[in-house]
């Protein structure tokens, strides 16, 4: 086995400050990925904002747990990252940067790091990660269109 980096960019015409807004929303991520939950592990009754050390756990279409992540590194507008805490694939990492574009908009980079993975999966795990950066991209586009 061997590690992989992988990084995908992509646009949006949203502003930086709504795409971090989609990230950090784990009720949003059904609606722009192909997740069917994405749930904060918050204490009963406990309703506030994501941050750092806070668990997510992430449920396919058939209802199993895929993963679980901690979210590591929250910087407003600029860096949601997370890490693989349980799951198939446990040794994963991944940084979605936000930057603002020349003419507007966000500019999107999203990398993954695996460092136990095998030769077979790597181009599967490339194409995701770019159709997760594109999803985001056109989700984030899809609320500035709905409120334009």
């Amino acid at each position: 086995m061997s590690s992989l980096a992988v990084t995908a960019t992509s646009h949006s015409s949203a502003p930086a400050a709504l795409v971090y807004a989609a990230l950090l929303d784990a009720e949003s991520w059904p609606s722009w990925t192909s997740y069917y939950e994405v749930e904060m592990e918050l204490p009963a009754g406990v309703e506030r904002p994501a941050r750092a050390d806070d668990l997510r756990t992430i449920r396919s279409r058939l209802g199993r747990v895929c993963c679980r992540e901690r979210i590591v590194e929250l910087v407003p507008d600029q860096r949601f990252s997370y890490e693989q805490a349980a799951g198939l694939f446990a040794s994963h990492r991944g940084s979605v940067d936000l930057t603002r574009a020349p003419h507007g908009g966000t500019n999107i980079t999203w990398s993954a790091t695996y460092w136990h993975t095998l030769p077979l999966m790597d181009t599967l795990r490339r194409r995701r990660l770019q159709v997760w950066v594109h999803d985001l991209a056109s989700y984030a586009n899809s609320i500035v269109s709905r409120h334009s």
